[in-house]
């Protein structure tokens, strides 16, 4: 994770968690959720706020939010108090295990990682689902060169071949770019079975 990034979480924790939590449900996120997601454990890998941790949760798929920011995690524990956060840092996510998750998001999360990072998070995160699991991987789309904003966090311009390459062995059941003024690109992959796909 970029430091400059992260250090800004931590500064404005609350402030953040307080905009993204007054922003609308994302309805696009939610309905490829209800088409794709799998029953079972369900891991929201920078979770924020802890917002859609808690609508995975209420929605039926036991969720265990995690972020790199000590502080985002304290607003998320202290908005969602029943829902489990742990600490976990892209691309190596040390201390959870391979196999353990059904499903898991990760939203607009990985274009805080430098490119080089890209390629081993997406591989990571796969490695975490269990055979014929589900990823859900989304990024902010910067064109040209990378950029930060006002608060100094890190949007990193990036070849989506980056995140393809990983996913080379599992089966892309949705790849999409939406939006105008900011460009989201979303991906649903399942990870193969044990011997198959």
């Amino acid at each position: 994770m970029d430091d400059a990034t992260l250090d800004a979480y931590d500064r404005d924790a609350k402030a953040f968690a307080d905009a993204w939590d007054t922003q609308p449900p994302s309805s696009d996120l939610q309905a490829i959720v209800r088409q794709f997601f799998i029953p079972g454990p369900t891991a929201d890998v920078g979770c924020g706020s802890g917002r859609d941790a808690a609508w995975l949760n209420a929605c039926g798929y036991p969720t265990r939010g995690f972020d790199a920011s000590q502080g985002l995690l304290a607003e998320a524990r202290r908005r969602h108090p029943k829902i489990q956060f742990g600490t976990a840092i892209l691309p190596d996510l040390d201390g959870i295990a391979e196999s353990s998750f059904a499903n898991v998001l990760c939203e607009t999360v990985i274009m805080h990682l430098g490119p080089e990072a890209i390629t081993p998070a997406v591989e990571r995160l796969l490695a975490i689902l269990v055979p014929g699991g589900i990823l859900h991987l989304s990024w902010r789309v910067t064109e040209g060169a990378d950029r930060r904003d006002q608060h100094g966090r890190l949007y990193a311009a990036f070849d989506p071949e980056r995140v393809l390459r990983a996913l080379t062995t599992t089966r892309v059941l949705h790849n999409q770019q939406v939006g105008s003024a900011r460009l989201i690109r979303r991906i649903v992959a399942r990870k193969a079975l044990s011997g198959g796909s």
